[in-house]
């Protein structure tokens, strides 16, 4: 049997959990979310390992949790906004599956940053410097997420189903 493996890129906020969840139901597959399986892995929350080990160190558990969550079978992956950073991330999502960016206008990623509580309380701040900050990291960030999006999804003012069907419409 061939191994499906979907993995959603996208800034924080773009919806890669929610449509995850629904997509991977949809697909009958098991859905894996990559920040929750690097906490589970590491015994501490991403907040807690970026504050007490820094970038370098996070950025390499990442690393090492996407080659696990590639080995482990066919799946939905959501991925952290930032595995992109690497080449080697970048070079393994394009290689074992298909990548699909979730993508939004900062201003809605920005609401959507503030309305999720979990978002403060787990993730690195990223939203401290508001907007300006968003908008940033969007441009550091977007060429990374084109240069390996097998397809792009906009998810500004639609909804998870919608969302969800543009995706099977291109996978």
């Amino acid at each position: 049997m061939n191994e499906i493996m979907i993995f959603l890129i996208g800034l924080r906020g773009s919806g890669k959990t929610t449509v995850g969840h629904m997509l991977a139901e949809r697909l009958a597959l098991p859905f894996r979310d990559a920040d929750a399986e690097l906490e589970a892995r590491a015994g501490r929350g991403i907040a807690e390992i970026f504050s007490t080990e820094g970038e370098s160190a996070f950025r390499d558990l990442e690393e090492q949790t996407l080659v696990a969550l590639i080995d482990s079978g066919s799946a939905v992956i959501a991925t952290g906004g930032g595995v992109v950073l690497r080449e080697s991330n970048r070079n393994r999502m394009k290689a074992a599956g298909t990548v699909v960016w979730l993508t939004a206008d900062a201003e809605t990623l920005w609401q959507r940053m503030n309305a999720d509580p979990t978002s403060i309380q787990r993730r690195p701040n990223l939203a401290s410097g508001g907007l300006a900050e968003v908008r940033e990291t969007m441009r550091l960030r977007d060429p990374l997420y084109r240069s390996i999006a097998d397809a792009t999804v906009v998810t500004s003012d639609r909804s998870p189903e919608e969302i969800v069907a543009d995706i099977l419409a291109v996978c």
